[in-house]
């Protein structure tokens, strides 16, 4: 059964795995998204993480929330001031961004808004300064960032409270069981998934849950792939996955894997999300689902507990 957390400022509890809209039955607004949104809220996923980059899925997820009716039951992230060609970390660039989410999630507020990728040389104060005035007026409830370090996080809002505006109080960096050992995404990804340092910041600052996305290593533990034929497991990933996570430590990982699966007469991705969980800080795995019987293997992990044992496995 899935379970669900109360988030501050969010009226929705949020459900505990988050149904990722970087999926191409939404970003192309093939025919099946709205049976899939349909299926996805049956079993109980309310919380949608989508992005204004992510190509038509803000829109189809907004048409579906509109002829659904599920605006009200649903917990909605989006994303904005991914770089283009250029930086575009700026109040005039996130005004935009906003206002266009609003319009293709056909809304009147957004429940979690991101900025999507950091920059370093941006003046982060007019940026806090405009979400801040998003929040007051009830427009946006919480702001977080994707792919920031946890170090940018914690300048940015201590920046926040010398101006008495809201900071960050949630972060969607990449993390999974695979390691991601190249960035396959262009640059300004970041990862927490091997990181004690980062591990122990939002141990220390549970008001900033993390939103995992490429939880399962971009294919690599979803159990679509084994080690026991790796000429099937190469070819099955795709050029981002094969570039970003294989490498010698994962498929050990992956076989450790394996093993407890069969085990436990579970599948390797309940594994792999039962790791996620097994960490002493709030994460909601980001999981792109595109079959009901996926969505609820995943539903069915939450009640998955690796024993130390196991654990021990994983992480050696």
């Amino acid at each position: 059964m899935m379970k669900y957390r109360k988030l501050d400022g969010i009226e929705v509890p949020a459900s505990s795995i988050v149904f990722g809209c970087c999926n191409p039955i939404l970003i192309n607004d093939e025919k099946g998204a709205e049976a899939l949104l349909d299926a996805a809220f049956a079993k109980g996923f309310n919380t949608f993480d989508t992005a204004k980059v992510y190509g038509r899925s803000e829109e189809v997820l907004g048409r579906w929330l509109s002829s659904a009716g599920t605006r009200k039951e649903s917990v909605i992230i989006t994303k904005g001031c991914h770089p283009d060609l250029a930086s575009r970390l700026n109040a005039d660039a996130l005004k935009e961004d906003i206002e266009s989410s609003l319009d293709r999630l056909k809304t009147d507020h957004i429940d979690i808004y991101m900025l999507h990728r950091d920059d370093r040389n941006a003046d982060i104060g007019p940026v806090l300064e405009t979400l801040g005035d998003y929040v007051k007026n009830g427009v946006i409830r919480r702001i977080g960032a994707s792919n920031w370090t946890h170090q940018r996080i914690d300048e940015a809002n201590s920046l926040a409270v010398s101006s008495g505006l809201p900071g960050f109080s949630a972060s969607s960096p990449q993390m999974s069981i695979a390691k991601l050992v190249r960035d396959p995404w262009g640059g300004g990804c970041v990862s927490i998934s091997w990181d004690k340092e980062a591990g122990r910041w939002y141990r220390n600052h549970p008001e900033v849950p993390v939103f995992a996305y490429s939880c399962l290593g971009r294919g690599l533990f979803s159990g679509k792939v084994d080690t026991n034929h790796p000429l099937k497991l190469r070819r099955s990933l795709d050029r981002a996955a094969r570039y970003g996570y294989l490498c010698r430590e994962n498929i050990k990982r992956l076989k450790a894997a394996e093993d407890i699966a069969k085990k436990r007469g579970c599948t390797v991705a309940q594994v792999a999300l039962s790791w996620l969980w097994s960490h002493d800080f709030d994460v909601f795995p980001v999981a792109t689902i595109s079959s009901e019987k996926r969505m609820q293997e995943n539903i069915d992990a939450i009640e998955l507990a690796l024993t130390s044992e196991e654990l021990e496995r994983l992480n050696g």
